[in-house]
């Protein structure tokens, strides 16, 4: 069973950085897709990052030149360093590991922005 755990989540000022980290489970992170997606309250969720087995990286518009997603396949862990916050960054914000066996979700951390 493969499972991803966020953290790393919390309250910041406009304009401050914040860290979330993912652990997945298993022996399947090195082949996988990785990927952090938000949901705001009264809004769909919406794709963050990405980041591939291969280390190729997707970025929203709205996040690009302010968050940086990476990996450490020794740790099993994937990273969303998160710059210069808005309040419109405030959201719930969901890991996601994919390969060919698997499409699992995280239970999700919550970011809060203040202006």
């Amino acid at each position: 069973q493969v499972q991803v755990v966020e953290s790393g989540g919390g309250l910041a000022q406009a304009g401050g950085s914040l860290t979330l980290s993912c652990a997945a489970s298993g022996n399947w992170f090195s082949i996988s897709k990785m990927g952090w997606y938000r949901q705001a309250p009264g809004k769909q969720r919406e794709l963050v990052a990405t980041i591939t087995s291969g280390r190729t990286t997707n970025y929203a518009d709205s996040v690009k030149g302010r968050f940086t997603i990476s990996r450490d396949n020794a740790k099993n862990t994937v990273y969303l360093q998160m710059n210069s916050l808005k309040p419109d960054d405030t959201a719930v914000y969901y890991c996601r590991l994919t390969n060919s066996l698997y499409d699992v979700w995280g239970q999700g951390t919550q970011v809060t922005v203040s202006s």
